[in-house]
């Protein structure tokens, strides 16, 4: 009975988030609690278990940083500095956008990545008069696929290198950033295809721009260099922290704290606080313990261990099926509860008489970190994107970007199982 309880909790709360008819951290909050009231589990274990703090509170972190880092001006200014490199065309501003980001996301947390761009993208298409959802989407499309390159770029990838020792930050180099540069090759001419009849910029927007200094934005105040010392440090923690063996969410409160206290006369604490995102880090909370519910009653254990049964160990359908089934999944249900599950599962796989699991990891690397572009819903990095947007009027529609991204997951999907089978299972078929 609580099996079908959450089940319809579930499916009903996901319907109300696809369809926006409130708001989706309210719904996720509405579907959250109610697993509570109907006993799926209690509140002790929705806080200790299933809500993920290491992310809510590495998230909070970048917030704040971005906020006070943006409130000197120097987003403002590398937007200005970004659009004139470029001349103030679009199509050349979305490839020069996005590859910044996809590079980015892979030696960053895409999180983190995305939180510094989408101030810098809004001011440009402001000043250009030009549509903001395109270059938000491909935001959101080139963090994902980014991400996926290296072990430190998308939660998913961090965890299967903690599960594994053998795969370090090289291997996952190794594996799989030539596959990632295809895939982005791909899909950014995908994405110039689709946009470049909306893309349009006037002329007199274009030479509006030139005569823009990008120096005026800039607010000399002591909190100018306080900001991008504390944020260059911050980021260099994240590039360090297979050195430092220090977490990625501790030197993001690190850094929050320290710009916190080392801004405070110019800026108040409680303003800074007021200005966080708290509706996209309620809606997380809400939606880790949604996918909780789904871990409580065995729904995910079961599809994961299914894999072993329908398969019956053969390595080839096994790295297919993973890859597919963790793609497409992502892309509705957030693929970090999804790759837990699947993590102990695989490894379960040597007793089956499987000497080299490498296959089935890269395999669901990429599903999980490509799939995040199927949905709004598929991966943290979506979310954050689209909340941002939302606070600067600008709405990434779940639809709008369903059209765009699911096709994307498809040809991402494709193009990896060539890859996998190539590089890895060539020789395992008869």
């Amino acid at each position: 009975m609580l099996t079908i309880l959450t089940v319809i909790i579930f499916l009903l709360t996901y319907i109300v988030i696809m369809t926006e008819k409130i708001d989706r951290a309210l719904a996720a909050g509405i579907g959250g609690v109610a697993m509570l009231i109907v006993g799926i589990y209690d509140v002790n274990k929705a806080f200790v278990t299933y809500i993920d703090w290491n992310t809510i509170a590495l998230l909070f972190a970048m917030m704040i940083i971005v906020i006070i880092t943006s409130q000197t001006g120097v987003f403002e200014y590398v937007a200005i500095m970004m659009a004139k490199v470029v001349g103030g065309r679009p199509i050349p501003l979305l490839i020069v956008i996005s590859t910044l980001t996809a590079i980015g996301s892979a030696f960053l947390a895409n999180v983190t990545m995305v939180l510094l761009l989408v101030p810098i993208i809004l001011t440009i298409v402001r000043m250009l008069n030009i549509p903001a959802i395109p270059y938000l989407i491909s935001i959101i499309i080139a963090s994902n696929i980014g991400g996926t390159a290296t072990l430190i770029g998308d939660p998913p990838n961090i965890m299967i290198g903690q599960a594994v020792e053998h795969l370090s930050f090289n291997a996952f180099l190794i594996h799989l950033s030539p596959i990632v540069l295809i895939i982005y090759a791909v899909v950014l001419l995908y994405l110039i295809i689709i946009y470049w009849p909306k893309l349009q910029v006037d002329h007199i927007d274009r030479k509006k721009l030139a005569s823009v200094k990008a120096s005026n934005y800039l607010k000399l105040t002591a909190a100018l260099p306080k900001s991008i010392i504390v944020l260059a440090l911050t980021i260099a923690g994240f590039i360090l922290n297979p050195i430092l063996h220090i977490d990625l969410t501790s030197i993001s409160l690190a850094g929050a704290l320290l710009l916190l206290l080392l801004t405070h006369d110019e800026n108040n604490p409680e303003g800074i606080l007021k200005q966080v995102e708290w509706g996209t880090l309620f809606f997380f909370i809400g939606l880790f313990m949604l996918i909780g519910g789904l871990e409580e009653v065995g729904i995910i254990d079961e599809l994961a261990r299914g894999v072993v049964l329908y398969t019956e160990g053969d390595l080839p359908k096994t790295s297919m099926l993973i890859l597919w089934m963790t793609g497409i999944l992502s892309g509705f249900v957030d693929n970090i509860p999804f790759v837990a599950a699947m993590i102990p599962v695989i490894l379960e796989f040597k007793d089956y008489g499987m000497t080299n699991l490498d296959p089935l990891w890269w395999s669901l690397a990429l599903g999980a970190c490509l799939g995040g572009n199927g949905t709004l819903l598929g991966a943290s990095s979506n979310l954050v994107v689209a909340g941002l947007a939302a606070k600067e009027k600008e709405h990434i529609r779940f639809s709008e970007f369903l059209k765009v991204g699911f096709p994307i997951v498809l040809i991402s999907l494709i193009i990896s199982s060539i890859y996998v089978y190539l590089r890895y299972l060539l020789n395992f078929t008869g």
